[in-house]
């Protein structure tokens, strides 16, 4: 009989976020799958789990994956989690979904923390729909010319990086959008530092170089302001 793939959402800095069902589950599971192995050890040891781990990572996925697809079929439980949040947004980990599905191997969700849902309920724009895009290219001409593909676009956007790019994306939100549209930062959310600045994406971009303190954040692109229209 084979085994169970659980996602398994996990703090994204709050220890006290970790659900009472993911904990239940992460202890249960035969071995636990993690992104880097000393942040999944630090996870692990914190709530006291003595489970095995694995990491599955950029570095090794492909060379890992098959080992663990054997492990589900001879009826292994198996947790897949992220250094922090939601797996699988932006996370190693999509290629053992795909081919635990394809061998009708079941996956299950363990909801829980995500960055991107704790910025966009506190950023303030109107979300009845947005555009997740997720990291842009690390490249600046890359980059910006996604940015100006994503300038057609009529609904707020949601961006994702590393902390030490959050100037430079900044700086080409301003020169692509403009320095006057509205836009959020959510940095290092759930944390002592957290923080949510909201405003002209110029006025955003010169208070981050001032602070120069980057941690970890979402970006929200507001959505175009109202055309006004010309009177005759």
């Amino acid at each position: 009989m084979a085994g169970i793939l659980y996602i398994v959402s996990t703090p994204i800095g709050h220890y006290e976020d970790m659900t009472l069902r993911a904990l239940r589950i992460l202890k249960e599971v035969d071995l636990v799958v993690c992104e880097e192995f000393k942040q999944g050890k630090r996870l692990l040891h914190h709530y006291g789990i003595p489970v095995a781990l694995e990491s599955l990572n950029e570095h090794n996925e492909a060379q890992r994956t098959p080992y663990l697809l054997e492990q589900l079929r001879q009826g292994k439980k198996i947790a897949l989690i992220s250094d922090a949040g939601t797996p699988i947004f932006s996370d190693p980990g999509l290629t053992l979904v795909q081919k635990a599905l394809g061998a009708n191997i079941p996956v299950s969700p363990v909801p829980g923390p995500s960055s991107l849902m704790a910025a966009l309920v506190v950023c303030g724009f109107d979300l009845s729909k947005f555009l997740y895009y997720g990291w842009l290219s690390p490249k600046k001409e890359l980059r910006r010319k996604e940015l100006q593909a994503l300038k057609k676009e009529k609904r707020p956007i949601v961006l994702l990086d590393t902390p030490y790019r959050l100037i430079p994306v900044l700086e080409d939100i301003v020169l692509i959008f403009g320095a006057d549209r509205e836009i959020a930062v959510a940095l290092d959310l759930t944390l002592p530092s957290e923080e949510v600045r909201r405003g002209p994406a110029g006025e955003v971009r010169d208070y981050y170089k001032q602070k120069k303190t980057p941690g970890e954040f979402v970006i929200i692109i507001d959505k175009p302001p109202l055309q006004k229209r010309s009177g005759r």
